[in-house]
């Protein structure tokens, strides 16, 4: 699984002009899934993305997780995160999960950020064409991968 994770002082995304998922302060995540992903995966990065410590304490030091701020997330599918575009021009997604099990790992991945404690988790709508509205507060952004590539 890859994230992109983007510390956000809101963030929105909208399918055919209505908003489906919303938050205030707290991170958005562009979620891919690859083939080959399982629940050691989710294992993995659903706790790392809840426990990143990227909001500031009061001497301004990154010190802060999302429980600790009462942050929100926002789990947004992007299959395009394993899109390869080292030939050619068009990039290349035979990487990525297909969609049936795909769109459950995405949703198991904002179940479990959920029992993990985070106070909002908002969704985006798997499989549809989205527009996603955000304030980059930092900006701070990371990229995170399970199989630990990058």
């Amino acid at each position: 699984m890859r994230a992109v994770i983007q510390r956000v002082s809101r963030c929105e995304v909208r399918v055919d002009g209505e908003v489906v998922g919303k938050i205030g302060p707290g991170l958005c995540v562009l979620l891919g899934v690859g083939e080959g992903d399982d629940e050691a995966d989710l294992d993995y990065l659903v706790p790392k993305v809840v426990g990143l410590r990227v909001f500031e304490d009061d001497r301004g030091h990154m010190n802060l997780a999302l429980a600790d701020v009462g942050g929100e997330l926002l789990v947004i599918s992007q299959f395009t995160l394993y899109g390869d575009c080292r030939k050619g021009r068009r990039p290349s997604f035979v990487k990525a999960m297909t969609p049936a099990p795909a769109e459950r790992m995405c949703t198991d991945f904002a179940t479990r950020a959920r029992s993990l404690g985070v106070c909002h988790v908002a969704e985006g709508r798997f499989g549809a064409m989205m527009d996603v509205d955000l304030v980059n507060s930092g900006p701070v952004t990371l990229l995170l991968d399970s199989k630990k590539l990058f």
